[in-house]
């Protein structure tokens, strides 16, 4: 595991506030070189710390309004279904995120669609017909917040 100094915490949390921003401009701010700090950035990716850049797009504004958390608890357990379930899934345009998780359910989904009736689409023709769905609980989003997490 790397050790990672002050500079490397400021840097991170730089990043993950504004990702777009330039080597010169990050070192302006945290009082480094430019090639200093690209030689910190490319050995935290090296590190497997940062691990991309990602697009942050509003889906809202794309016409997506409506973002769905489901909890699926698959009927059969088995290393089989659980395949067939994860190949199938993450085939679906609206299912963003799945993830394995432990506790009451075994996935939770981040689903998002254009209004409640085209997420009842989704949900009845794609999610309640994938192989194994069991039991699903529905948590509508309603606002959203975003965290540095550890970083801050």
């Amino acid at each position: 595991m790397m050790t990672l100094d002050d500079i490397d915490h400021a840097l991170l949390r730089a990043l993950a506030t504004d990702a777009t921003q330039t080597a010169g401009a990050l070192g302006r701010a945290l009082g480094l070189s430019q090639p200093a700090t690209w030689r910190r950035i490319r050995r935290l990716q090296d590190a497997g710390i940062i691990r991309g850049r990602k697009l942050d797009l509003d889906a809202g504004k794309l016409g997506f309004g409506v973002t769905v958390f489901l909890g699926i608890k698959l009927a059969t357990k088995g290393r089989v279904s659980l395949e067939d379930f994860e190949r199938a899934v993450t085939a679906i345009p609206e299912v963003q995120t799945v993830e394995h998780v432990l506790g009451m359910y075994d996935y939770r989904l981040r689903v998002t669609a254009r209004d409640i009736a085209d997420f009842e689409r989704v949900l009845r023709r794609r999610i309640m017909t994938l192989p194994g769905v069991g039991n699903v609980d529905a948590n509508v989003l309603l606002s959203e917040e975003r965290r540095l997490g550890p970083l801050g």
